[in-house]
């Protein structure tokens, strides 16, 4: 029987909050569900802003059912308090909602100019239809297109469409 009470004692570890403050952890601990040996850090960052015995206070003071989301309400205000002395969770919350804010504004911004793009594209679109959408263009019935050859008022310009050269001896 004795051999049984002593492996019973081993197997059973302290939680965080008992092994920080150096106290015997028995089974009816009220802070070992909430703070189990690997979360340490955890434990010394809450009882370092509101201290143990404040921690049990809160934590009776929820109702069973709430208080796993208790706990991790008052580890995230005592972090939050160690990495911001002043404001706390409350500094957080600012920032995010300033950072909500600012992207709202770059939403409404990018918006507008993807309306402006997309008016100007339309504009585009319109134009483009319309050169294709437009009466052909007919000859002109003059008199000087009649003949063979095109040729201005003063002679100086003369050549044959049918019989133009499509040749090119250009040197590029």
């Amino acid at each position: 029987m004795g051999s049984e009470k002593v492996s019973r004692t081993r197997t059973h570890q302290p939680c965080a909050a008992c092994k920080m403050l150096r106290r015997r952890c028995d089974n009816n601990c009220i802070l070992a569900p909430y703070f189990p040996i690997d979360e340490i850090e955890n434990f010394a960052c809450v009882h370092r802003v509101f201290g143990a015995s404040n921690v049990i206070k809160m934590i009776q003071m929820a109702e069973e059912t709430k208080r796993e989301d208790a706990v991790k309400a008052i580890v995230y205000e005592a972090t939050a308090r160690l990495r911001d002395p002043v404001y706390g969770s409350a500094g957080t919350t600012f920032h995010l909602h300033k950072m909500v804010q600012d992207l709202k504004f770059e939403l409404e911004s990018i918006q507008s100019r993807v309306m402006a793009l997309q008016e100007q594209r339309n504009q585009l679109l319109g134009i483009v239809m319309n050169v294709h959408h437009q009466d052909p263009v007919y000859p002109i019935n003059d008199s000087m297109f009649d003949c063979g050859d095109f040729s201005l008022d003063d002679g100086s310009l003369a050549y044959d469409p049918v019989n133009f050269s499509m040749e090119c001896d250009w040197i590029l």
